[in-house]
C-alpha cells in the first residue's frame, strides 16, 4: 500500500509543481482562465504558492503521515474551490481541476491507510 501511495503522491506533487509554474511564468494559457473564472492578476502567484506548499506537503507526507494528511485535505479543498469558481461563472473547463481533486482523494485516502 505505502508504494502506491508514493507514486500516487509523487505524481500529484509534479502536476502541482508544473501548474505552479504555469502561474509563476504568467503562461498565456494560463492567466486568461483564471481571469476569466474571477481571479485577480495580482493574486495569481499566492495561487502558485499553496500548490507548491501541497507539493511539498505530500513529499514530506511520505516520511510523517499527519503532514501527507493535512497537505492531501489542503489540496483537495484547493481543487474544489478551483471547481466551484469555474461552475460559479458557468465555464464548463473544469474537468482537469476535478481530476486533480478525485487524485487528492485517491492520495489522502491512500496515506490514511499506509500510516
Amino acid at each position: 500500500m505505502f508504494i502506491a501511495t508514493v507514486i500516487v503522491s509523487v505524481l500529484l506533487a509534479v502536476a502541482l509543481t508544473f501548474s505552479a509554474i504555469g502561474k509563476l511564468t504568467k503562461n498565456p494559457s494560463v492567466v486568461p482562465m483564471l481571469e476569466q473564472v474571477g481571479v485577480p492578476t495580482d493574486k495569481i502567484p499566492w495561487l502558485a504558492y499553496a500548490e507548491l506548499a501541497g507539493a511539498v506537503g505530500l513529499l514530506v507526507g511520505l516520511y510523517l503521515w499527519p503532514i501527507g494528511v493535512a497537505a492531501a485535505v489542503g489540496v483537495i479543498a484547493y481543487f474544489v474551490g478551483a471547481v466551484a469558481a469555474h461552475v460559479r461563472v458557468k465555464d464548463k473547463e473544469f474537468a482537469p481541476a476535478a481530476g486533480l481533486a478525485v487524485f487528492a482523494v485517491v492520495a489522502l485516502v491512500l496515506r490514511v491507510l499506509s500510516a
